[in-house]
């Protein structure tokens, strides 16, 4: 198997909610946006971010249980300095997110972030961290 994502999608409890705090107020393009069921957006090159209604998440599993909560992820938001790390933050918070820590040193790798959880509860870190690099390429590499 290739060492690949393309699409992460999470069950998301409201997608109003999604929308509001994504589309309305920070901004976002959708790339495909179908009511009550599943926006999409692109958030890097070739990698897209799904939205997905959560009682239409567990149709689609067709497992019979619930498999719509979010647990023990985060999606990180790389930035360029910890200026950017406030500004993001307040953006997030002034939509409607929470900020569950708040601007601060890292306790690891020397980096500077935040943690803001959305209003239907995915986890996201906004970090400055100066020995992440992205090449040419897309390839990552840090120290």
């Amino acid at each position: 198997m290739n060492q690949n994502v393309h699409v992460i999608t999470f069950a998301t409890p409201s997608l109003d909610a999604a929308r509001d705090f994504y589309v309305t107020s920070l901004g976002w393009t959708p790339l495909i946006d179908v009511p009550d069921e599943i926006i999409f957006f692109q958030i890097a090159p070739g990698v897209v971010l799904g939205l997905f209604n959560a009682e239409k998440f567990n149709q689609d599993l067709a497992t019979g249980a619930d498999h719509s909560a979010v647990s023990g992820v985060t999606l990180s938001h790389n930035v360029g300095s910890p200026a950017e790390v406030r500004a993001v933050v307040d953006a997030m918070t002034g939509a409607g997110g929470r900020a569950l820590k708040n601007p601060q040193p890292g306790a690891f790798g020397g980096i500077f972030h935040a943690v803001v959880q959305d209003p239907n509860g995915i986890i996201w870190e906004i970090a400055h961290n100066p020995g992440w690099q992205i090449a040419p390429d897309g390839a990552v590499s840090f120290g």
